[in-house]
């Protein structure tokens, strides 16, 4: 395993870090979303394959990846997030070349390159406003018929909206739907601007880089993460409601009304 600096200042995930994982990697919905994304990407990312992964967070996904032998090189913006996956990496004996790098300084990983894919799991692009010029860098990162794999924040949560509405909170509710960035708190002062893309705008984004394959959504049935309660008071119905999420994800109506947009992308020769 390796580690570089590239990147240093403050962040706002920093503040997040250490409990990132208690939150949403090791909840029980956390689980449930991440196994949907593992099971597609598993079918993408093969052994011996280099694959980069930006906003790679603790590094779960990167560790998933190295342990199928698939060769990660791992960015994030926040130094304390690495921190927190070089531990969970040394834990293990796993090998991942971890980064701290922004999204904007993406494309000084030429010299890395070129890589068989690219992974960015779990809203990490929904807090970069400007993705048709990361698409640039992007591009020239991986090789042509590499695959993309982009799981976001998608621009309507069923789960949100009524649960929102219900209470009240019209502002929470409709959130997703606002075209620019919306202020969003993580934890105590920590503040980051979030972007909600739909299906049409991020294939407008990426085109003509990249094309895209097939599109589905994840946490349909399964409820948003803060909603962690939920699973907790009714496990007979989140079970249930695990069973038929990847169904509903395929399912055209339904997937758009996911937690998250998984997208799958191809690098045209373009």
């Amino acid at each position: 395993m390796s580690f570089e600096t590239t990147m240093t200042g403050p962040n706002a995930f920093d503040a997040v870090a250490e409990s990132y994982d208690a939150h949403f990697t090791n909840s029980a919905i956390g689980r449930a979303q991440r196994g949907a994304v593992w099971k597609e990407i598993d079918r993408i990312f093969t052994t011996g394959q280099q694959v980069l992964e930006i906003n790679c967070g603790t590094g779960v996904d990167a560790l998933h990846l190295a342990a199928r032998g698939v060769h990660v090189t791992a960015c994030d913006s926040a130094a304390q997030m690495i921190a927190v996956a070089r531990r969970r990496v040394n834990a293990i004996s796993a090998t991942v070349n971890f980064k701290v790098l922004a999204n904007e300084r993406i494309g000084t990983l030429q010299l890395d390159g070129p890589f068989d894919g690219i992974l960015s799991n779990f809203s990490g692009l929904n807090c970069t406003p400007a993705l048709a010029l990361m698409a640039g860098d992007l591009a020239r990162l991986v090789k042509v018929r590499g695959k993309m794999a982009l799981c976001l924040f998608g621009r309507l949560c069923a789960w949100e909206f009524f649960w929102y509405f219900s209470r009240g909170n019209i502002r929470k509710a409709v959130r997703r739907f606002s075209p620019g960035g919306r202020p969003t708190a993580l934890s105590g002062s920590s503040e980051i601007n979030v972007w909600y893309h739909s299906v049409r705008q991020l294939k407008a984004a990426f085109t003509p880089h990249f094309r895209l394959l097939r599109w589905k959504g994840v946490g349909v049935a399964v409820p948003p993460s803060y909603l962690g309660c939920l699973a907790a008071d009714h496990p007979h119905l989140f079970r249930l409601a695990c069973k038929i999420d990847p169904w509903l994800g395929e399912c055209p109506g339904f997937r758009a009304m996911a937690d998250h947009l998984l997208l799958i992308f191809e690098r045209t020769d373009r």
